[in-house]
């Protein structure tokens, strides 16, 4: 058994392991709180920004290369994870997700990029020898804004016009609850949810004059509308991120208590026996002198 020194030093470090962990659940639950207010706030946009699209595809003329399909051969993800740790499964439950569906295309002929937000899962895809075209480093994902959003919209837009890859996706966490939030892949580019030109449905019909025409409209429409499912993906994502680490934390702050409550019990126990032992040498010694 320890002795009584060693359970005093295990017992207050435990305790301020505790402090810590429990400030931490703190400052994550209070950032939790402000994106999910943010995210709930700007879904609304991007509803309706996809909506205006919607009515102007059946009045738009010529080709659109965002809506383009080919022959598929490289694809490409822009992969969204956390600057720092200590938030439990958040980033390996992505990160196996994706090497799952990266291993499929791979052992289907195709080649797989990667475009990344976020040092743990740069870190994890260049060990395991993927290709990482580009990293974003600034600004950090918990201060990223509108024009982070517009920076990475470009740059994907770019490898995807370039001819750089036939097919973009998303992957990042999308936040359903406080205690659930489900790794998603989503396709980006080419555009399949919405049909353009003589491919879209006419449904919406326009009640009022665009000028200069429907066209031009739609294609200064189309970057804000990718830049607004970007960044929709960055607040799901930071959202979860800051609930997986309020989890963690509150696991590790109730482990380190059940940890101190026994520390404690093992420390009154040995402290007694050691009482018992003086007291038994105190009477053992007065029996002896009389």
């Amino acid at each position: 058994m320890a002795n009584l020194k060693e359970l005093r030093g295990r017992i207050k470090s435990v305790a301020s392991i505790a402090q810590i962990t429990r400030a931490m659940e703190m400052v994550a639950s209070m950032k939790l709180r402000k994106v999910q207010a943010k995210a709930l706030a700007f879904h609304p946009y991007t509803e309706e920004i996809r909506h205006m699209i919607e009515r102007l595809a059946s009045h738009v003329s010529g080709e659109v290369p965002l809506f383009k399909r080919r022959e598929v051969t490289t694809v490409g993800y822009f992969v969204l994870t956390s600057d720092r740790g200590l938030c439990g499964s958040y980033n390996s439950n992505l990160l196996f997700a994706l090497k799952r569906q990266a291993d499929e295309l791979i052992a289907a002929g195709k080649k797989v990029k990667f475009w990344c937000y976020g040092r743990k899962g740069y870190t994890w895809l260049t060990r395991r020898g993927f290709a990482v075209e580009r990293f974003f480093v600034e600004p950090p994902l918990d201060k990223a804004d509108f024009k982070a959003a517009k920076m990475v919209g470009e740059a994907l837009v770019e490898a995807f016009t370039s001819g750089q890859v036939d097919e973009m996706r998303l992957s990042y966490s999308r936040f359903q609850s406080m205690i659930k939030f489900v790794p998603t892949q989503a396709p980006f580019l080419p555009i399949g949810t919405i049909a353009v030109g003589d491919h879209a449905e006419d449904k919406y019909e326009l009640d009022f004059l665009l000028e200069p025409d429907a066209t031009t409209v739609f294609n200064r429409l189309m970057p804000r509308y990718l830049e607004a499912v970007i960044f929709d993906a960055m607040l799901q994502s930071l959202a979860s991120e800051h609930a997986s680490r309020r989890m963690a934390m509150k696991g590790a702050t109730d482990a380190a208590v059940r940890m101190n409550k026994g520390l404690k019990k093992v420390y009154n126990r040995a402290r007694q026996e050691n009482i018992t032992k003086e007291l038994l040498d105190i009477v053992g010694g007065a029996s002896a002198v009389s």
